[in-house]
C-alpha cells in the first residue's frame, strides 16, 4: 500500500479520535481491539487490516464515505504542496514520550514516499531502546545538540550538522543537554517487495 496513504489514514484516525476527546482505551473498547494496536496504527508502525480500519472508523462515528473523501481532498494536486505551520500534524511515538513530532509533508514521488517531520526533543530526553524504520533517514539539527547511537558508534551532532543513514540499522537518540533541541527528519521510505 502507498506509504503516503497509510500516513494520511493514521493521522486522520488520530486527529478524529483526539478531536472527539476519545482516549486510546475508549476507542479500543469500542472497536474491540487492543490499545497497543491503535497506538501502533496511529503512529504508523503497523498497517491495519481492512476489517480493523472499518471498525475503527465506525467506532469513531464517522461515515466511511466522508472519511475517505477527506483523504482524497487532503492529498492536493501532486505538483504543488503548501502547508502552513498550524496544519502540521502533531504525533508522538510510544518509545519517545519526551519528543514532539510534527509531520510537515508526506508525498509519494513514484516510486518513493517521502515524509518530512519536525522533532522537538526535550532536555535530557533519551530513547531507552534502539528502533528501526523501513526508510533511509536524513536528520538535520536546526537547534541544540543530539547524540545518535548506532551499534558501537556514537555520533554527536550540533546545530547545523546532519546525518543520513539506513533506518533499518537499529539506532537511538538522546538530548544530553539542558536545552530543547529541534530536528528536521526526512524519511525516504524503502519500497517493500
Amino acid at each position: 500500500m502507498n506509504e503516503e496513504i497509510l500516513i494520511q489514514i493514521s493521522s486522520q484516525l488520530k486527529g478524529k479520535r483526539k478531536s472527539q476527546g476519545i482516549t486510546l482505551q475508549e476507542l479500543a473498547n469500542r472497536a474491540q481491539v487492543s490499545k497497543a494496536l491503535i497506538s501502533q496504527i496511529e503512529n504508523n508502525r503497523t498497517i491495519p487490516s481492512l476489517l480493523v480500519l472499518i471498525n475503527l472508523i465506525r467506532s469513531l462515528g464517522i461515515d466511511l464515505n466522508v472519511f475517505f473523501e477527506e483523504l482524497v481532498q487532503g492529498s492536493g494536486n501532486g505538483k504543488l504542496s503548501v502547508r502552513r505551520k498550524e496544519e502540521y500534524q502533531t504525533f508522538y511515538k510510544e518509545d519517545t514520550p519526551h519528543v514532539t513530532y510534527r509531520r510537515i509533508l508526506t508525498k509519494t514521488i513514484s516510486p518513493l514516499a517521502v515524509d518530512f517531520v519536525l522533532a522537538e526533543v526535550k532536555p535530557q530526553a533519551q530513547q531507552n531502546t534502539a528502533t528501526t524504520s523501513d526508510a533511509y533517514e536524513f536528520n538535520y539539527v536546526i537547534k541544540g545538540e543530539i547524540e545518535y547511537v548506532m551499534g558501537e558508534e556514537t555520533h554527536a551532532l550540533k546545530e547545523g550538522d546532519s546525518l543520513f543513514f539506513d533506518g533499518r540499522v537499529p539506532h537511538k537518540s538522546s538530548n544530553q543537554t539542558n536545552e530543547d533541541s529541534l530536528l528536521l527528519i526526512v524519511y525516504f521510505f524503502i519500497e517493500k517487495m
